[in-house]
């Protein structure tokens, strides 16, 4: 019997690269990537389906044949008529990578709006991803509409997972940013923070306060990412820190933590213990890292 994953949020255009003013056009966003790798790290039998809004303009289209040709599920993507994907651009400067966005007008941002499509799009999962993300772009009543259609799949049997990956630029305030992203922790499984992102806005000293506020609201399994740095996979009566694997080149630092979150996901699907599944995960990530772009070829994380 196949098993899906259902994954929730925004895909946008990509255009990265900028040297000599060229760029490359692909499609990405978090929760995409996220699953773009568990469709190539996924065990037999599962099934991975994106949920978005795209809207009725060539780009779109585009997007959802890419999806399709990728295996990825795109059934339950609405079309939001007169609106179009959101777009960013990537350029590295100082050694690092900046990003620009534009995504007012994004389809994406209506992916909540009808009750009846979310629930359809929810029905019978066996696991939903969604992110900090996910619930930025939406309207406050449209979050609380997605929070509970999930809290529905969790009630028929779903597990759920979810990564806060703060952004603190797509919220209107950092106070209902922090407690949004907070009750959606509560109605999660796994989650997976970034402790270099939520230390400015929750004060953790380090990663182990991150995992024990998270461990406080109930949440069964937490990985804490830190870069570099050893992660830290706190559930079950265990606290373990993991070492990142050395990457043998540093090319492009996109989709690192997302492509981190697939690999531990899929992982822990396969019957890894948390530990084994965060070796998995660096592994992943040290190889997603050594190329540009979001999205590398599946076959080069298998």
């Amino acid at each position: 019997m196949t098993k899906r994953l259902v994954s929730i949020g925004e895909a946008m255009i990509e255009m990265s690269g900028g040297e000599d003013r060229s760029y490359r056009l692909g499609f990405a966003g978090d929760t995409f990537n996220t699953a773009w790798y568990m469709k190539a790290l996924l065990p037999e039998g599962w099934q991975v389906d994106y949920v978005t809004a795209l809207g009725d303009d060539l780009y779109s289209a585009q997007m959802r044949a890419f999806m399709d040709g990728a295996g990825i599920g795109t059934s339950h993507i609405q079309t939001i008529p007169g609106r179009r994907p959101g777009l960013y651009m990537i350029h590295q400067q100082d050694g690092d990578r900046h990003f620009t966005y534009w995504r007012g007008q994004a389809a994406a941002r209506m992916m909540a709006e009808d009750r009846s499509a979310l629930e359809a799009a929810l029905a019978g999962a066996d696991m939903v991803y969604f992110s900090g993300i996910t619930l930025a772009i939406l309207h406050p009543r449209a979050r609380g509409r997605l929070m509970k259609a999930i809290v529905a799949a969790r009630d028929a049997g779903a597990r759920v997972a979810f990564d806060p990956n703060v952004r603190p630029a797509l919220w209107t305030s950092q106070a209902i940013m922090a407690s949004t992203l907070t009750a959606a922790a509560t109605i999660a499984d796994v989650v997976l923070p970034t402790h270099s992102d939520e230390k400015p806005i929750f004060g953790d000293a380090d990663p182990e306060a991150t995992a024990q506020r998270y461990r406080d609201i109930g949440v069964d399994e937490v990985v804490v990412k830190n870069g570099a740095e050893p992660a830290l996979v706190v559930g079950g009566g265990s606290s373990v820190l993991v070492p990142a694997t050395r990457p043998e080149r540093i090319v492009d630092a996109t989709a690192a933590g997302d492509s981190f979150n697939a690999a531990y996901l899929s992982a822990r699907i396969a019957g890894a213990s948390p530990e084994d599944a965060a070796r998995a995960a660096h592994r992943v990530a040290g190889i997603v890292i050594g190329h540009k772009g979001a999205l590398i070829d599946p076959e080069l994380v298998r």
